[in-house]
């Protein structure tokens, strides 16, 4: 585990639960409880508080947490302890794992279409205290390495008088996932190891599985969003290169550029490794890198909660602007890929000099230019 942490990524600086920092670790159901209440109740109090919102106008309850699933749900228990109204809508996601964030997106927005005029709120988070391995399986201390403490909380709406406040809208959505094959499915999956651990296993064809899963993904989305002129350059190089007309030895078909679209690009925080591997392939930079490199080094894995922290990072940064796109990116066990594409509505300024915002204290740091390189 020493030395998985030391070429992770993640800094000192990253959190545990307390009940991870006690010898042995407290891994029971209260305590998993204590963590649930410790990062869900202050992001609901921020939230409404920052809208103006009473917990009576909620109307679509979603929280996605994919190693813990109490009875009553984790959604229960933020409707028991905000009092909320008796026909509130609501929904508690597990075991979808990092990209539960995006799903739960998705889920939110098939919902406002056919509920008018309501507020649906997403709770993105992953307890940790639940999901330690206590073994010495190699292949199941991963986890216990690269995954930290984190929450977020999304107010979403298609009420038309929210369209002036609001920060963005959502402007595109898409789902792939690749259950369906045995060899992906097993590529990760949570089991007992010989002496009766409980933890997740991640097999060597894991970064199989997710190649293959993002791109077909990625295919998919491209064919969705891209411009003409990208796609058409794509499917001449790849007839050129079947027909063998004008194609060069050693050249390779031409990818198409998501930058003709998108601005801003929020990437899964599941290690250095893969972050640059996936930039690698998308024809990305540094700079399309450097929200997820950071909010690694920073914050570690947070699971689905993380690419909120990237979109905090950016808007920190006062890099988003007006009319710019930014793409979520979440890949998750299953496994599945999810996008969320999103449109900035108005200037975002003066963030890291919220009280709330989680950069708001080291923002000045960063990019770690070393790191990123």
């Amino acid at each position: 585990m020493a030395k998985v942490l030391f070429s992770s990524g993640l800094s000192e600086e990253t959190y545990l639960p307390p009940a991870l920092h006690s010898i042995p670790p407290k891994t029971h159901h209260q305590e998993s409880i204590k963590e649930a209440e410790m990062v869900l109740f202050p992001i609901m109090d921020d939230l409404l508080s920052k809208t103006k919102l009473s917990p009576q106008e909620i109307d679509i309850l979603i929280v996605n947490c994919s190693g813990f699933c109490p009875s009553p749900s984790l959604s229960s228990i933020i409707i028991n302890k905000y009092s909320m109204r008796s026909d509130i809508k609501s929904f508690s996601l597990s075991g979808m794992g990092c990209s539960a964030g995006a799903i739960a997106i998705d889920l939110a927005q098939n919902l406002l279409k056919t509920n008018k005029n309501s507020y649906a709120i997403v709770l993105s988070t992953e307890i940790l205290s639940s999901g330690w391995y206590s073994g010495r399986e190699r292949s199941m201390l991963l986890l216990n390495c690269l995954f930290r403490m984190g929450s977020a909380a999304i107010l979403l709406t298609n009420k038309k008088e929210a369209k002036t406040p609001s920060k963005y809208k959502l402007f595109h959505s898409l789902r792939t996932q690749r259950a369906f094959d045995d060899k992906a499915y097993f590529a990760a999956i949570r089991e007992e190891d010989s002496c009766g651990k409980l933890g997740v296993t991640f097999k060597k064809d894991v970064l199989q599985a997710v190649s293959e899963t993002l791109k077909s993904h990625i295919t998919i989305l491209g064919s969705q969003i891209l411009p003409f002129s990208e796609k058409l350059r794509h499917v001449v190089s790849k007839f050129r290169k079947k027909f063998n007309f004008n194609y060069k030895s050693g050249e390779i078909i031409y990818m198409p550029s998501f930058k003709t679209v998108i601005q801003h690009f929020c990437l899964p925080t599941s290690g250095q490794a893969l972050i640059k591997e996936i930039a690698k392939g998308l024809k990305f930079d540094e700079r399309d890198m450097e929200a997820a490199l950071m909010t690694l080094h920073r914050f570690g894995n947070q699971s689905s909660s993380s690419l909120w922290y990237e979109l905090a990072y950016m808007e920190a940064k006062e890099k988003v602007k007006k009319g710019d796109k930014v793409w979520l990116l979440g890949l998750g066990t299953g496994p599945k890929c999810n996008s969320s594409v999103w449109e900035c509505l108005r200037p975002i300024i003066g963030e890291s000099k919220k009280n709330n915002n989680p950069w708001g204290d080291c923002i000045h740091m960063y990019p770690l230019q070393a790191f990123s390189s």
